[in-house]
C-alpha cells in the first residue's frame, strides 16, 4: 500500500488535471478520495495512501518525480532461440511498484534479456525516479552493459545503446548481478508469460 508525502491540495490539482474524479473524504480525518481502475486514492494531512489492486496509475500521477528504486529484469527463451518472454520488477521500500510479465515472440536469451531491461528501464523513467539500481541475473548482459564484455552481435550492440539510451535518463544508476534466486520474482514473470503462450 503506497504512501506518498506530498501537499494533497496540489496532489488533488494534478488527479483533476489528468481526468481523474475526486470526491469529499468519508470520515473527519480524510481531505479527499479519488479513484481509477480498482485502485482509491485516500488523502490525510501531508500524504495520500492508495489502496486497492493496480495502485501504480495513481501512484505514478502524483509522484513528484525523484526518488530511488530497484529494478529487476529478466529474460528467457525455449529453444534459444524460440517462443520468448521478459520480466521485470520495480521495488522501493514500499514494496512492489509495478511489475509485467509478455511474451515477446521468437528471440534468443540474450535478445530476451535487453528487452526485459528495456522494459524495466523504460517504465522506471515512466515514474520518474531518478536514481535506480538494476539487477540482473544474465552476467553476459550487465558486463555488456558495464562496458566490460564486448558486444559483437549487431543486434545485442544495437539494444545496449538503447539501454545506454534510458540510462542517461537517471541521475544516477547502477547495475549489478544477482543470482537466480535473488531474482526469483522477474523470472517467475517470465515463466508465467510463457506458460501462457
Amino acid at each position: 500500500m503506497p504512501v506518498i508525502e506530498c501537499d494533497v491540495e496540489t496532489a488533488r490539482e494534478r488527479l483533476e488535471e489528468a481526468g481523474v474524479s475526486v470526491e469529499p473524504g468519508n470520515t473527519d480525518h480524510e481531505r479527499w478520495r479519488a479513484s481509477r481502475g480498482s485502485a482509491t486514492a485516500v488523502a490525510y494531512d501531508g500524504k495520500v495512501v492508495i489502496q486497492g489492486g493496480s495502485p501504480q496509475e495513481i501512484e505514478s500521477l502524483l509522484r513528484e518525480g525523484g526518488g530511488r528504486a530497484h529494478v529487476y529484469f529478466d529474460g528467457g527463451s525455449r529453444g534459444n532461440p524460440g517462443p520468448a518472454a521478459i520480466g521485470w520488477v520495480i521495488v522501493t521500500g514500499d514494496g512492489i511498484v509495478a511489475e509485467d510479465g509478455e511474451t515477446i515472440g521468437t528471440a534468443t536469451n540474450n535478445q530476451a534479456e535487453y528487452e526485459a531491461l528495456i522494459a524495466g528501464l523504460e517504465a522506471a523513467s515512466d515514474y520518474g525516479y531518478d536514481e535506480i539500481h538494476i539487477r540482473g541475473d544474465s552476467e553476459l548482459i550487465v558486463k555488456q552493459v558495464r562496458g566490460e564484455y564486448d558486444t559483437n552481435n549487431p543486434e545485442l550492440r544495437e539494444k545496449r545503446v538503447t539501454v545506454h539510451e534510458l540510462l542517461r535518463e537517471f541521475e544516477e544508476w547502477t547495475l549489478e548481478y544477482v543470482p537466480r534466486e535473488v531474482n526469483e520474482r522477474a523470472d517467475g514473470l517470465v515463466n508465467e508469460a510463457l506458460d501462457r503462450a
